[in-house]
């Protein structure tokens, strides 16, 4: 714990879901599934066999140029009425609050996939929507996947201390404002270790990052 910011860079090869794209998520993210379904339950089993045919062009494309970055820091959570007192301003977020409710500890993290599926998404809005479109849901997919993979090591270093871990918790998610992005990419010093950048918008790019806090809860 303290002020120590730890970096994670994965190899790809060495991580099973980092190597493997779940592609049904893709449909979803794409807004091509509903449940396990694909939307349109009249659709073709020739499209069907299209849309799998486009993700497999454009993660043959994407893949390559991805990198999984992660870089984090270990906190404590102090309380006063009831409040979490964090190193960052969470503008009395209710919704963090019962988040983190029984956590003396947290991870603050920010996860990027890097810049290079922005360029193609860019590079692909202009030459092929439906590409596009595939690029965005796929890089949905792949920063997700990086979380869950860092999120599933947050698990296992916390179990061996006797504890567990709440759910991951993002700024912009129920009443914690996207403002808070602010503070998080200043504690961890993101722009330099993982090159996450924040608009006036409080957007990051690349655009397929996270941030997240994640509670940290048991007998210490």
């Amino acid at each position: 714990m303290g002020n120590v910011v730890n970096l994670k860079i994965y190899d790809p090869n060495k991580f099973h879901s980092l190597l493997t794209v779940n592609k049904n998520e893709v449909m979803r993210y794409g807004g091509m599934m509903t449940s396990r379904s694909l939307v349109s339950p009249d659709e073709s089993d020739e499209a069907k066999a299209e849309v799998i045919k486009l993700i497999d062009e454009c993660m043959a494309e994407a893949m390559p140029v991805l990198t999984y970055k992660v870089c984090y820091r270990r906190v404590r959570v102090d309380w006063e009425d009831n409040v979490p007192v964090l190193p960052f301003d969470h503008f009395g977020s209710l919704n963090l609050a019962n988040n983190l409710k029984g956590c003396n500890e947290a991870v603050m993290f920010g996860a990027t996939i890097g810049v290079g599926i922005d360029r193609l998404i860019t590079k692909y809005n202009h030459l092929s929507p439906s590409k596009a479109l595939i690029m965005q849901a796929l890089g949905a997919e792949r920063v997700e996947a990086l979380c869950d993979l860092f999120n599933d090591e947050i698990k296992e270093e916390a179990a061996g201390s006797g504890l567990s871990c709440k759910p991951r918790f993002s700024p912009g998610y129920g009443d914690l404002p996207l403002a808070v992005q602010k503070e998080f990419v200043a504690i961890l010093d993101c722009a330099h270790l993982i090159g996450i950048n924040l608009n006036e918008s409080m957007l990051m790019s690349p655009s397929k990052s996270v941030t997240a806090i994640i509670g940290l809860y048991g007998s210490i």
